[in-house]
């Protein structure tokens, strides 16, 4: 016996676009918090250090040589 299957017709919901003036504050948000991580990992150490001691590099220690900063 032959079974034909019926195309099953959903009804997709129509996708809304964005609107940049939604997107503006987030985009910002990861901006700032992107160039901050990316200070710690690459600049904090020496005499720019904000914050004093060696904790912050030893933390970030292997994500600066993964990202090609030299250290020591």
């Amino acid at each position: 016996m032959a079974q034909t299957a019926a195309p099953a017709t959903t009804a997709v919901p129509a996708l809304t676009p964005i609107s940049l003036k939604a997107i503006a504050p987030w985009a910002v948000f990861f901006g700032i918090l992107m160039l901050v991580l990316l200070y710690f990992v690459g600049a904090e150490q020496g005499a720019t250090a904000v914050i004093s001691g060696e904790g912050v590099h030893e933390w970030v220690h292997d994500g600066r040589h993964l990202l090609g900063f030299p250290c020591h």
